[in-house]
């Protein structure tokens, strides 16, 4: 199944994220989170992607995100090709998640 990426719309991936179905990555550099952040995201830049240093999602489901939707799909091709059976990711980044009238936070 390597090689398959699965688009999730914004607010699947925060009823998801609401429920405890999905751990929210976010890939993007740290920089771009200290401008603006997803609310309940883990943050590991795409710069520096490791794809085993991902907490252990304890049974939710992986869902990678970025700015616009690019950078999420490597991400989660990169965790498919080290064996990792993460193929969801949020269609549309963080301005797919502001268009659909979904609350950020304030980076750190």
């Amino acid at each position: 199944m390597v090689g398959q990426v699965e688009d999730l719309t914004a607010q699947d991936v925060q009823q998801g994220v609401a429920e405890g179905r999905y751990l929210l990555v976010d890939v993007r550099e740290p920089n771009e989170v200290a401008a603006e952040a997803y609310p309940d995201a883990v943050v590991a830049p795409l710069s520096t992607f490791d794809p085993k240093a991902i907490p252990e999602p304890n049974g939710k489901q992986v869902v990678f995100a970025c700015r616009s939707g690019k950078r999420s799909v490597t991400a989660s091709l990169a965790a498919q090709s080290a064996g990792l059976p993460y193929t969801r990711h949020l269609a549309g980044g963080i301005l797919g998640w502001k268009a659909a009238g979904l609350p950020t936070k304030p980076g750190r």
